[in-house]
């Protein structure tokens, strides 16, 4: 099967599931997905802002038993999964407990204020503004809209006659990261844990922990996979991305072990067989990522740090590598 077309809005997966998916897939323009049957419906993430998540539930209104949301699943806590919940009114909000003390930290004024503030943030603020301020319209999110119900590690939920298993296999991409499979429709949809042709980056880690949840999914045997980013897919792309990993992992080992600093390793890595994947600069915060694990002593390299980096990066290899 591959990759599905790379179209912007719903894609009808069967049996009453469907993604919604938005182009480009780079930073901020996340995936979505709607389960629904005997009148029952569950929403699987919302969208970076208000207006994005308006206009993606009012495509899924158009679709039958489409017209409500019963139940919404935040796979993670990233801005671009979960700050359209406030408009999502009169569902259930579930995730796991971490991702919700992880949401709790964020400060939506704080992207509302890139665009008059950016210049001031140095390296890091011209990177979000870059990739985040320039796109989305942040009005509406005053206040964050948090889970109304948590769990641990896995929750098996009904809608109507579906069966839609959740599991947190993180800490991976962030501190926790749940997929949530439809077993009767042997659909995915994995949150960030899949980026389909787009670099991932590793917030929280250790890689070894994405790794294995890369294996999980394969394990489940699904026919459809619908990822954070990129077009809907299927367990090819799961593989693509844990050979990315291992790649990364064995090349960065070397270079670490001969001394090399990680933002020169970053650098020196060969990443030519994944030239093709956007978002080429997030390949700094994975490998500062491994090499936070194997030396515990490594000097830190806070998330603005890390964005000032990855602007760098940017400017000095393009969009490619």
């Amino acid at each position: 099967m591959a990759n599905w077309p790379f179209r912007q809005g719903v894609h009808t997966i069967g049996d009453g599931v469907y993604g919604y998916v938005q182009p480009d897939g780079t930073w901020g323009w996340s995936n979505a997905g709607l389960v629904t049957s005997r009148g029952q419906t569950l929403l699987v993430d919302t969208l970076m802002s208000v207006p994005l998540t308006r206009e993606m539930l009012g495509e899924f209104a158009k679709v039958p038993g489409g017209d409500h949301i019963d139940k919404l699943v935040n796979t993670h806590a990233n801005p671009d999964h979960f700050f359209g919940n406030g408009v999502v009114e009169g569902a259930e909000i579930i995730a796991t407990a971490t991702t919700r003390a992880e949401m709790a930290g964020f400060d939506p004024r704080a992207l509302a204020g890139l665009s008059a503030n950016w210049q001031a943030m140095g390296e890091m603020g011209e990177f979000l503004f870059e990739t985040m301020g320039r796109q989305f319209d942040f009005s509406g999110v005053d206040e964050l809209t948090l889970p109304t119900k948590t769990f641990d590690k896995t929750l098996t939920l009904t809608v109507g006659d579906k069966t839609v298993e959740l599991t947190d296999l993180g800490p991976a991409h962030t501190d926790s990261d749940t997929i949530a499979f439809v077993r009767e429709d042997r659909t995915v949809f994995t949150g960030d844990l899949l980026f389909n042709e787009g670099h991932p980056i590793v917030w929280a880690g250790p890689l070894s922990n994405w790794i294995a949840a890369c294996d999980f999914i394969v394990g489940l045997d699904p026919e459809v996979v619908v990822p954070g980013h990129g077009p809907i897919t299927d367990v090819g792309a799961v593989k693509n991305l844990k050979g990315y990993f291992e790649h990364l992992r064995d090349q960065a080992r070397g270079r670490f072990e001969a001394g090399m600093d990680w933002r020169t390793a970053a650098r020196d890595i060969p990443m030519k067989e994944y030239a093709h994947w956007t978002d080429p600069e997030r390949v700094v915060a994975n490998v500062y990522s491994l090499y936070k694990q194997w030396d515990p002593h490594l000097a830190p390299a806070p998330t603005p740090v890390l964005f000032a980096e990855m602007n760098h990066y940017r400017k000095e290899c393009g969009h490619a590598h």
